[in-house]
């Protein structure tokens, strides 16, 4: 019976028939990938090196609210997501300069947005798939009009944070010592909150709305285990990210589980192997 069960499980997870016929499906899907591993990656250095996961974590949930009345009221996920992330965003980034009060901010917004999408899809008539994809992300539900805003919105964060890069930077490792320089912190941190939200906003599409943190924040603290080098710690985010989200696209095909679990796990996997490389080094410096 056990032996029965786990040959079952395994065919869900993981059955390759036609894998070939349906790779050609993932077109718009593997684009959306690399894609949002890129920006995920580069933007997740500035996550944690602000102590932002939490507040990511909010975002993701107002930017799930906003899809989910997007969908409701047929203006569009896309859309709906983008005001729904902006919104957060913004308001936390104005109300919680500090720590403490952006994780009571966030605390306070999450159960609100969570419970407002739930209540959004609940009053959507159309298909379940949608509301699960929401939370859960979605392979080969992508079209092209999708990919197009997906690409638009990340080559726009790409340019912002190469602009504000270096400032950003510093005010994000040390912000009292740049506030003492003249370097704008408040006005990096508003810039930051947008490019974070327009962020989120996009990866919900793909990795849903409850594992947002496993592209925003997990390669960059994986990469950051590794090195402390304000360029290696980009490069490995970025590529950590990317062989994430593409990984766990290619993965999710042979599969009838949703997307978001080959992904987190793939980037969990990645975390710990950075992880035992960093003991490793401590041991033997030690």
């Amino acid at each position: 019976m056990g032996a029965v069960l786990l040959e079952v499980w395994w065919q869900k997870l993981f059955d390759f028939t036609d894998y070939g016929r349906l790779l050609g499906l993932l077109h718009n899907s593997v684009v959306a990938g690399l894609l949002l591993g890129v920006v995920g990656g580069l933007i997740g250095v500035f996550v944690v090196a602000r102590d932002m996961p939490f507040a990511v974590h909010g975002i993701s949930e107002l930017s799930f609210s906003g899809a989910a009345a997007g969908l409701l009221l047929g203006i569009g996920v896309v859309p709906g997501s983008i005001v729904g992330s902006l919104l957060a965003a913004l308001l936390i980034g104005a109300l919680g300069s500090r720590a403490r009060d952006r994780n009571s901010i966030t605390a306070v917004l999450m159960p609100f947005g969570l419970g407002l999408g739930i209540l959004c899809l609940s009053l959507y008539p159309g298909r379940a798939g949608n509301k699960f994809g929401l939370l859960t992300g979605q392979i080969v539900a992508i079209d092209d009009p999708q990919v197009g805003a997906l690409a638009a919105i990340c080559v726009l964060v790409a340019i912002g944070l190469a602009i504000v890069w270096r400032p950003l930077f510093f005010a994000s490792v040390d912000p009292d010592v740049a506030a003492a320089r003249g370097v704008p912190t408040r006005v990096l941190s508003i810039v930051f909150m947008f490019l974070l939200g327009l962020t989120i906003a996009v990866s919900v599409q793909i990795v849903g709305a409850l594992l947002v943190l496993s592209v925003l924040v997990t390669p960059a603290a994986a990469a950051m285990r590794v090195s402390a080098s304000p360029v290696v710690v980009p490069i490995l985010s970025v590529t950590f990210a990317t062989v994430s989200m593409v990984g766990g696209i290619l993965l999710a095909l042979g599969g009838s589980v949703p997307i978001s679990p080959y992904i987190t796990t793939l980037s969990f996997l990645i975390y710990l192997g950075c992880w035992a490389v960093a003991s490793i080094r401590r041991r033997r410096l030690g």
